[in-house]
């Protein structure tokens, strides 16, 4: 685990810090700060491709892909520089750091010469087609299922099913599915990983209204949806390995910068208590206190992850983090009400939230999304742990 960084990796520091700088206070200077998934979109397409020019988009991928081939202290070094300049969250996340890492782990040379080069450059977007309304945390329980059938130009996948809780996918250009594609099978078995063009008559996108007034997740529902039969990662039928590596890449490099932002909610929470005098009671620096021992321990933590990286597995330090983080992040949203007092609880008729409001808001899905703590007690318990496993009816 390194915690500390050479003078050649500080140089890269202030190189891409000023980078930041120069971008965020001129041509991008309106998106900076922003923090909500929807805002600006057309705005921050236009910012990641802005970064896909300056190779700072996908850094650690090869150069031939649009990459810097970063090394992991350069990666970690570039989000927390990201985080630390306020730049607007990334519109294209998922394919940095979902879709591009998988088809480079797993992938055939033409899927990385495919879509690897359009991903880092900006140029297409990706949403993740995991979750159904039966099958959230328990991933395995996927229904969705395609078939392979001749098409007006050679073999295709056919699709039909849902998801659910699709995050941007009102954007996306392109969709990673999990699907069934061996009728009879169950569990794990029989799953395929399909890429799926999004932008076709077949595929029918509702987003869904949040409490935030925002709506980053959709529903998206597959009605003989279509995509080539060369567009599957990995065999057919053995899908369930290349969507674990997905999961894997999910606790990677930008949990440092999920990190970072969590810094600077934290720093705005201080900065009101100490201007409204929140801060004088001892309850309220007691809690300060502990959410910032919180956010020490997760870098910590976050590096123990990224020195024992290998695709496909999860270490003991990957299946502890979400539901640290989950409850830590939910924790400092109640902070934040409590900092605020009657004024985070108020809102004028066109319902902007300040960013403290809407932080405690979504963070309440914190420990639902992504695996719920109760499913990750039982991950922890039976897989990391090796205890024997919960009954099941």
């Amino acid at each position: 685990m390194k915690l500390s960084f050479t003078a050649s990796q500080e140089t890269f520091r202030t190189e891409i810090s000023e980078w930041l700088e120069t971008r965020l206070t001129g041509a991008f200077s309106d998106i900076r700060g922003v923090t909500s998934q929807t805002a600006a979109a057309q705005r921050r397409i236009l910012w990641e491709q802005e970064l896909g020019r300056a190779r700072w988009s996908a850094i650690g991928w090869p150069e031939e892909y649009g990459g810097r081939a970063a090394d992991l202290a350069e990666q970690v070094i570039f989000a927390e520089e990201y985080a630390r300049a306020r730049a607007p969250g990334r519109l294209g996340h998922m394919g940095v750091e979902l879709a591009g890492p998988t088809i480079l782990a797993f992938g055939s040379n033409d899927q990385k010469q495919r879509f690897l080069p359009s991903i880092s450059a900006g140029q297409e977007m990706w949403c993740q087609g995991y979750s159904e309304p039966n099958a959230g945390s328990d991933l395995a329980n996927v229904n969705t299922k395609a078939r392979l059938q001749e098409g007006p130009s050679g073999k295709q996948w056919v699709i039909e099913g849902q998801k659910i809780w699709t995050s941007l996918a009102q954007f996306a250009d392109w969709c990673f599915v999990i699907c069934r594609t061996e009728p009879a099978s169950q569990g794990r078995h029989g799953l395929s990983y399909l890429l799926v063009p999004m932008h076709q008559p077949g595929i029918d996108i509702r987003p869904i209204r949040q409490m935030t007034g925002e709506s980053d997740f959709n529903e998206v529902f597959f009605d003989k949806a279509v995509t080539a039969e060369e567009n599957i990662v990995g065999e057919p039928g053995k899908g369930w390995q290349v969507a674990m590596g997905t999961l894997s890449f999910e606790r990677g490099v930008s949990t440092l910068a999920q990190q970072m932002h969590f810094r600077n909610e934290l720093s705005e929470i201080i900065a009101l208590a100490n201007a409204n005098g929140k801060s004088s009671e001892p309850l309220i620096r007691q809690r300060i206190a502990k959410a910032w021992r919180g956010l020490q321990s997760m870098r910590a933590s976050a590096l123990r992850m990224l020195s024992h990286t290998d695709a496909g597995t999860l270490t003991g330090p990957q299946f502890t983090y979400k539901i640290f983080w989950a409850s830590w992040h939910q924790q400092l949203g109640e902070l934040a009400m409590d900092v605020m007092g009657k004024d985070g609880e108020m809102t004028g008729s066109d319902y902007q939230l300040s960013d403290l409001t809407r932080l405690f808001l979504f963070s309440r899905a914190d420990t639902i999304y992504a695996g719920t703590n109760q499913i990750q007690r039982n991950l922890i318990a039976e897989r990391a742990l090796g205890l024997p496993k919960e009954p099941r009816g």
